[in-house]
């Protein structure tokens, strides 16, 4: 089969070929860009080593940790004696939830140190209805949570700053709960009691 005459004059060739390239040229290849994958040598850096370390003083988006109050458990660099937000009967739940996973095995479920571990021959730890325990600042119990004490392991990896607080929230209810006095319970509650109790 024969081109027209015109079809196959060079002009034509020449548009064709120009945009057959200029069409060759759009494509973008990700996989073909300069890279390294990890632990790869690379002769770009001094050192060889493609992976490199953070800038010093870095710290990644949403990590910047400036609450002392809620992430240390401190104020003024003395222990918080207040909760650093309002706990409310979804933290009370929160917190009763996290303690019986984390907490009940040693300090059993109301807080006494007679866990099902300390049953098997584990060191009981301290009841918190002692009177040091409920004299000691909330802070001490988030430190204590967070960097552990005697053979207590550090919670810090497990249970995130609120959910920490959030038991200590119900470790304060457990010692609430062992102590409270009549004329601390609601008039509503009071009613409910038998009437010797009252």
């Amino acid at each position: 089969m024969r081109l027209h005459p015109k079809v196959a004059s060079g002009p034509f060739i020449l548009v064709v070929t120009l945009c057959l390239l200029w069409l060759s040229a759009c494509t973008q290849v990700m996989e073909e860009q300069p890279r390294c994958d990890p632990l790869e040598f690379t002769p770009f850096f001094e050192d060889g080593r493609c992976s490199r370390h953070l800038p010093p003083d870095t710290v990644a988006q949403g990590q910047l940790r400036t609450d002392e109050h809620f992430y240390a458990g401190t104020s003024e660099g003395e222990l918080a004696t207040t909760f650093p937000f309002t706990v409310t009967m979804a933290v009370l739940e929160r917190g009763q939830e996290r303690f019986n996973i984390f907490c009940s095995p040693c300090h059993d479920r109301v807080g006494t140190g007679q866990g099902m571990i300390v049953q098997r021959g584990f060191t009981s730890p301290p009841s918190f209805h002692s009177e040091r325990l409920r004299q000691a600042p909330e802070g001490h119990f988030y430190d204590v949570i967070s960097s552990g004490f005697g053979v207590m392991p550090d919670y810090a990896e497990q249970v995130p700053p609120a959910d920490r607080w959030a038991i200590v929230a119900y470790i304060r209810a457990l010692q609430l709960s062992q102590y409270a006095a009549l004329q601390d319970l609601p008039a509503g509650l009071r009613q409910q009691l038998p009437e010797g109790d009252q």
